[in-house]
């Protein structure tokens, strides 16, 4: 475990509140508990922040760094560091083995979790609030064992959530884990409009559910049934009566945007590392290129593109003629396939366009040269292109980002779909759909969604209103459990 400093009180009056945060160890989840641990903390709570020991060790490249240690010491917050072993080596290529990896977290991650636990409970300054990713299922079992208050963090859209939540009422009706699944709308979720099949996560279209991801997502959404309440990453305006029937199943505070760059507190999120992989900084060469006229291109830190795909995509790009920033991760194929890239595209390119291993995003969406987003519609992308304003080109490739494209495309109207049919699309398609996205489509309607998100956080918007019914009732349980007021 890291050096843990002394907790101190602060002119906030929450410092019996201490919460222990544990992400799913994917950089999609670490992120934006980061900065939810820094504006908890803003508040008065203390916190203990958890990674995993191969998530630390890439974000640290090797070292016993302390990862919150800036922010500390510029603002004073009271935020611990620990890690702990998911159940694998360090050295273990989780990408390339990640059934493996999905299953050591399944079976193996809970007793090291149980064991830290363990020795951060009890005393005055002892843990007493656990917030833990929804993905995990262990959560409200570790709860009760320790007398905490749980809490479940959603990383995702509150249309997500609610799908999953509801399951059993698609099973019923035929709509997931039948042989021959329906493919009429789905109109009986509680709080949620008629939605087409093919727009749920794609784990909700597959008719084998007998893979490790699935045990894992049946097994998380009993658990969080059980817990005392749920935060979730998104905004009362984007998705009210979605969050307000499941405010009647459970507590459920809508708390977002949870990004960098929104922090309210005077510390800024942005100065604690969170990369597994050394960022590429090119503000210089974007710099020399025209108002709004690159085309940022990225599809995230988790899931694959096939290369026949990735070869279309980067035809199309120059086809398209349009300057481009390219994050292209090493394992976006495989951890095998060291290359992915057409022979001779970077040439072809030239000083149109830069391909760089990975990138601080914030940075890059925010810059005035950026005029569109071509993102596999990762909720943290769609949130962190909102706040910049910058148009989408929406090319899914798994889970929830299908149901994140259909929120970006048909309900908000600020982006495009890459293309029509993903099984069977080509560069001449990517090419115009590129040209259409850089001509401007969407722009106007993004900034007034931008309104929303701004208007969420400010003193008196409904995440901030949230948060602060959510300390409340954080307060309310630990004082009923602890004989506190």
């Amino acid at each position: 475990m890291a050096d843990v400093k002394k907790p101190k009180k602060n002119h906030h009056g929450h410092h019996h509140l201490h919460a222990l945060l544990i992400p799913y160890p994917f950089q999609g989840h670490v992120n934006p508990f980061v900065h939810l641990a820094i504006k908890l903390a803003s508040q008065g709570i203390t916190v203990t922040f958890v990674n995993t020991h191969y998530i630390h060790h890439q974000i640290t490249n090797g070292s016993d760094g302390d990862i919150f240690a800036g922010v500390r010491s510029e603002s004073g917050l009271d935020i611990r560091y620990a890690t702990v072993s998911d159940g694998l080596p360090v050295g273990f290529d989780r990408s390339l083995n990640h059934d493996t990896y999905q299953s050591s977290l399944l079976h193996v991650f809970y007793a090291h979790v149980e064991e830290l636990v363990a020795s951060l409970v009890g005393g005055d300054g002892g843990v007493n609030v656990m917030i833990a990713d929804t993905f995990f299922v262990w959560p409200s079992v570790v709860a009760r064992k320790f007398g905490l208050v749980c809490v479940s963090f959603w990383t995702e859209a509150a249309l997500v959530f609610s799908l999953y939540y509801h399951m059993d009422l698609l099973r019923i009706h035929g709509h997931f884990g039948a042989q021959e699944t329906r493919r009429d709308l789905i109109d009986y979720i509680p709080g949620v409009a008629a939605i087409n099949p093919k727009d749920t996560a794609s784990y909700l279209q597959e008719t084998d559910t007998s893979s490790v991801v699935h045990q894992i997502i049946f097994k998380a959404f009993e658990d969080v049934k059980k817990v005392d309440f749920v935060l979730c990453n998104t905004i009362q305006q984007f998705e009210d009566k979605t969050i307000k029937a499941l405010n009647t199943k459970i507590p459920f505070y809508a708390i977002g945007p949870i990004i960098p760059f929104n922090n309210q507190t005077g510390s800024s999120s942005s100065s604690v590392t969170t990369s597994l992989w050394s960022e590429s900084d090119c503000t210089q060469w974007l710099n020399t290129k025209p108002k709004s006229s690159v085309l940022y291109v990225s599809f995230g830190s988790y899931a694959h593109v096939t290369k026949k795909d990735l070869v279309e995509i980067a035809h199309g790009i120059l086809l398209s003629k349009v300057n481009f920033v390219w994050v292209v991760r090493p394992d976006i194929v495989s951890s095998d396939e060291t290359n992915p890239l057409p022979e001779g595209f970077e040439t072809e390119a030239g000083d149109r366009g830069i391909v760089i291993p990975w990138c601080c995003q914030m940075t890059v969406l925010s810059h005035e040269s950026v005029g569109g987003f071509l993102t596999h519609c990762g909720w943290n992308s769609i949130l962190e292109t909102i706040w910049c304003e910058v148009p989408v080109l929406c090319f899914p490739l798994l889970t929830d980002q299908v149901t994140n494209r259909k929120l970006v495309v048909d309900d908000w109207e600020i982006g495009i779909n890459l293309c029509e049919d993903k099984s069977d699309f080509g560069r001449d398609e990517v090419g115009r759909n590129i040209n259409r996205l850089m001509c401007g489509v969407s722009k106007g309607k993004i900034g007034r969604v931008k309104m929303s998100l701004e208007g969420a956080v400010i003193n008196s918007g409904s995440s901030e209103m949230n948060l602060g019914l959510f300390i409340d009732g954080l307060l309310s349980k630990v004082g009923l459990s602890n004989g506190k007021a």
